[in-house]
């Protein structure tokens, strides 16, 4: 059993000095890539130009194509009117004659968020947000030629031959136009959901949406026919409600 041992011990040191020796590698080598057989990384693609992470254009086509159907149903609801849908209808026409709160909203973002960024500087001197508790003023010295009572909705007053109208408090311009019995007229509409017609004017100075503070010239009278004279139509508006307009403006 020892001879046994003895020879495998022999035969493996025989092995040991008739194999030839190791070489040592050499690490300073620099490494050259086309001679590995391992592949190049795949390099990062770029997206198209026209990729952008924030928008897809699927969804940008959706939204269309859910506008125009929208649009379809609204209009052939009203085109063929369906008793099932009569409450539906009578909300929509709701809350399309309701007029959008421009001074309300504009003075909460002032408010909240500062005044906007001006990238073009302008001429004009900024106009500051109205508020609530401002009060309103008479937009022309005269007399009251026909009271509260006659239409319910405001007054008349007389004036000047080509006297201005000023605004009596500040907000925006919602409506430049024509108005039945009041003929050419502005409605600004102020901070706190009220609004002030201003009609009877023979000449218009704003534009509409345009803020204006208080005192803002908006047009002139409309003379009468001897031309001694001249008058306007003012009325206060708070809600749905007409007010007199003597309650909340001092006349001499």
């Amino acid at each position: 059993m020892k001879n046994r041992q003895k020879e495998l011990r022999d035969r493996i040191a025989r092995r040991r000095k008739l194999q030839p020796p190791a070489k040592r590698q050499d690490w300073s080598v620099s490494y050259n890539a086309e001679d590995s057989d391992f592949d190049r990384p795949a390099a990062y693609e770029v997206p198209p130009e026209s990729y952008h992470p924030l928008f897809r254009k699927e969804v940008y086509y959706f939204k269309i194509l859910a506008s125009l159907c929208l649009f379809l149903a609204v209009a052939i609801m009203f085109k063929k009117p369906v008793p099932a849908l009569s409450e539906t209808r009578v909300a929509i026409s709701h809350y399309m004659k309701q007029e959008f709160e421009f001074a309300a909203a504009k003075d909460w973002y002032q408010t909240t968020f500062g005044k906007p960024l001006v990238f073009f500087p302008s001429d004009k001197k900024p106009v500051t947000a109205s508020k609530e508790n401002e009060q309103y003023a008479l937009p022309a010295s005269g007399k009251i030629a026909q009271t509260f009572e006659t239409d319910g909705q405001g007054i008349m007053i007389e004036t000047d031959k080509d006297s201005p109208v000023e605004a009596a408090k500040g907000g925006t311009i919602i409506f430049i136009g024509e108005k039945e019995k009041l003929g050419k007229t502005v409605v600004v509409q102020h901070s706190d959901k009220s609004e002030s017609w201003y009609g009877h004017l023979s000449t218009v100075d704003v534009s509409l949406y345009e803020n204006v503070p208080k005192g803002k010239i908006l047009g002139k009278v409309t003379n009468k026919q001897e031309g001694a004279k001249g008058t306007f139509y003012l009325a206060i508006k708070k809600g749905s409600t007409f007010v007199d307009p003597r309650q909340v403006i001092p006349f001499d």
